[in-house]
């Protein structure tokens, strides 16, 4: 017979159900290194400790589907692999990257004979979200007769990534980066191991540090130098020679994903929120990770709009100006303007007053109907157009006093004034408002002598 991961005898299948506790000592130090039972499970206390959800689904004595969600490396399917053991069912893993509708249709084949068999069944669909919305509705059916216990695994926002009628029949985990104390502890495990190198504690800080929250990555890591320390001939691994080992150090990043656009939100509130450290540690980390400084200087000029307007029209000089220079001098020199865009933007005063005009004159034009244009503001460049009144009373406002036609009206006949726009009392725009403020009072006075007119 077959046995599964954690050694224990199973029905004979089409697919083997994984290895064994025992473990070949030339086995990849991941395989080594696989938690057999929750208690070995590196991080995720918020879900793994006693009466936390993911705990108190291991132990309701009935499975239920789910979406396990968090980035690379933080143990989506060994958490997968653990949920199998704890009901005793059958794991079927298929991968949406490689899989096809045949690999679909064997494993509920397997899942009817695992039925046969009094047994339960585990589907496992590792980065679901590379399965388009057809394929994912093709587990709905299975789901909702109990033939499988459906669980999806995804480094993507599952609201955005999973069908809402699988998501509905799911519960999601988000899962969490492991933090620092999680990674020594894997360490110490990896380090364990016979053919593992000795350390000293400024190196596996340093270790630490390069896996960025990724267990994955801090295995593979630990491979790597110990391979290196063999063909060096290094007994005890310093600090020195990790950085040389590894080289320089990537972050967990992915320009489509979840932290990139997580990121960029951290950016931009960081800006409206007038904190320029943030803001410029956003940007930076934005750029270590990989992101397109054009792409980064569109979001900019964005916020130069958005967010500041005409408290500082100056801000969007700037903006469209670093962009500039960044296409004139590329990378990183280019980078550097951009920063300071950055900076600026942040200690500039803040409205979103042209912002919200906007979008409110939009949303009254798309439900309003189609009004006439006034007949005193209408072209008039031929005699007909003149006869018919085009144009007629209308006020040049430069030969008005002040320049300005007082108590005149610009927007449709009966459409009464929206109020829009409304400027802040901070930077330019207190002298805009104080200038609005003005102008109406010399309105109110026209209409006035207008009704008092006999």
């Amino acid at each position: 017979m077959d046995e599964d991961l954690f050694g224990h005898a199973a029905p004979v299948s089409s697919a083997p159900q994984g290895t064994s506790d025992t473990v070949a000592p030339d086995a990849p130090l991941a395989e080594r290194l696989r938690p057999r039972c929750l208690e070995e499970v590196a991080g995720q206390r918020h879900l793994l400790a006693p009466g936390k959800p993911l705990a108190l689904a291991f132990a309701s004595g009935q499975p239920h589907s789910l979406i396990l969600w968090g980035p690379p490396g933080v143990g989506k399917t060994t958490l997968a692999r653990l949920f199998a053991h704890a009901f005793e069912a059958d794991f079927i893993a298929l991968s949406a990257v490689f899989s096809g509708v045949k690999d679909i249709r064997e494993a509920i084949e397997r899942a009817r004979a695992n039925r046969a068999a009094a047994r339960r069944t585990i589907l496992f669909v590792d980065e679901v979200h590379r399965f388009n919305k057809a394929q994912q509705d093709a587990f709905l059916p299975f789901v909702e007769q109990g033939l499988i216990t459906f669980i999806g695994a995804t480094t993507e926002n599952p609201s955005f990534e999973v069908n809402a009628a699988l998501l509905s029949r799911a519960q999601v985990y988000t899962l969490e980066a492991l933090d620092d104390d999680a990674l020594h502890t894997l360490l110490e495990r990896a380090l364990a191991q016979p053919d593992s190198p000795r350390m000293e504690p400024p190196a596996r800080s340093r270790i630490v540090d390069f896996a960025d929250g990724d267990a994955r990555r801090l295995i593979n890591l630990v491979e790597q130098l110990a391979t290196a320390a063999r063909a060096s001939g290094q007994s005890v691994l310093d600090e020195s020679f990790v950085l040389q080992t590894l080289g320089s150090k990537t972050r967990r990043f992915d320009k489509g994903g979840d932290a990139f656009y997580d990121q960029i939100s951290a950016l931009h509130k960081s800006v409206r929120g007038s904190h320029p450290d943030a803001a410029l540690y956003w940007f930076c980390r934005m750029l270590d990770g990989g992101a397109d400084p054009r792409y980064l200087a569109r979001r900019i000029i964005r916020m130069a709009w958005e967010d500041i307007g005409l408290a500082d029209p100056r801000a969007a000089q700037l903006a469209n100006d670093a962009a500039l220079t960044f296409e004139r001098l590329g990378s990183p020199e280019g980078e550097l303007a951009l920063a300071q865009a950055v900076l600026y933007m942040a200690v500039a005063p803040k409205s979103n007053a042209g912002y919200m005009a906007y979008n409110q004159a939009r949303a009254f034009v798309r439900e309003d109907g189609s009004r006439e244009v006034p007949i005193h503001l209408r072209n008039a460049p031929t005699r007909l157009m003149k006869e018919l009144g085009y144009g007629k009373a209308y006020r040049y406002a430069h030969d008005e006093p002040n320049a300005y036609a007082a108590g005149e009206t610009y927007l449709p006949e009966g459409m009464a004034e929206p109020g829009w726009y409304r400027p802040v009392e901070r930077g330019l725009e207190m002298r805009i408002a104080e200038k609005l403020r003005q102008l109406r009072q010399l309105d109110e006075a026209a209409r006035a002598n207008d009704k008092s007119a006999p």
